[in-house]
């Protein structure tokens, strides 16, 4: 073996050590950024929660506020059907954050990590998901009851002919679609920049594993 083949063969040996020294150092950092964002993610769950639940119950302190719901003949059964649902499927998903928090911290491996952003990659996808349904039910129902309860409303309808009947059918699919994009912000503004560094993490721990 000539004295370039000896030259060769030590690049090679030194660059495989290289890489293996970088990955050794990447990947403490990575484990550690993707650990703080699902923490994050974790503790903006838990804020999130407090948020709902001050929408719902500091509006009932005012005596105005209780006279005109009382007024309104919501279907109290319902409500708070909804609302209870509404927060078990919250506590699901900040228990589903938690896990994948302590997952993360005792994994040992590219790997194993990246299988825990996968899953907390669903788990946020899913829940925004229910959230944006649960927008588009929430004005239906509110709507129905609106229309079946209120006679203004109900004696306006039966005046409207064909036309005014499909234009108020649209004016509600716009208002709603409204609506459904306007939450649909808010958790891409809360949600969406957290996971793009998430994202990152995982692709560079997948130039690792390569």
């Amino acid at each position: 073996m000539d004295e370039l083949d000896l030259l060769k063969k030590h690049w090679k040996r030194d660059a495989v050590k290289e890489k293996q020294l970088t990955s050794n150092d990447i990947y403490p950092m990575l484990l550690k950024k993707s650990s703080s964002i699902v923490k994050t993610l974790f503790y903006i769950s838990i804020a999130e929660l407090i948020f709902w639940i001050a929408i719902n119950y500091v509006p009932k302190l005012s005596a105005s506020y209780r006279a005109k719901e009382a007024a309104a003949n919501l279907d109290e059964t319902l409500v708070t059907s909804l609302t209870i649902f509404s927060y078990a499927i919250i506590l699901v998903f900040i228990y589903f954050l938690y896990k994948s928090y302590k997952n993360i911290s005792v994994t040992d491996n590219a790997k194993k990590l990246m299988e825990s952003i996968i899953s907390t990659r669903k788990v946020i996808k899913y829940y925004v998901g229910y959230n944006l349904i649960m927008a588009f039910v929430t004005m239906v129902i509110v709507s129905y009851h609106a229309t079946n309860t209120d006679t203004e409303i109900r004696d306006s309808l039966t005046k409207l002919d064909i036309g005014g009947k499909i234009g108020l059918v649209i004016g509600f699919l716009i208002v709603t679609l409204v609506f459904v994009g306007v939450i649909w912000l808010f958790y891409k503004l809360i949600y969406g920049i957290l996971m793009k560094r998430l994202n990152r993490n995982y692709s560079e721990l997948k130039k690792l594993e390569i």
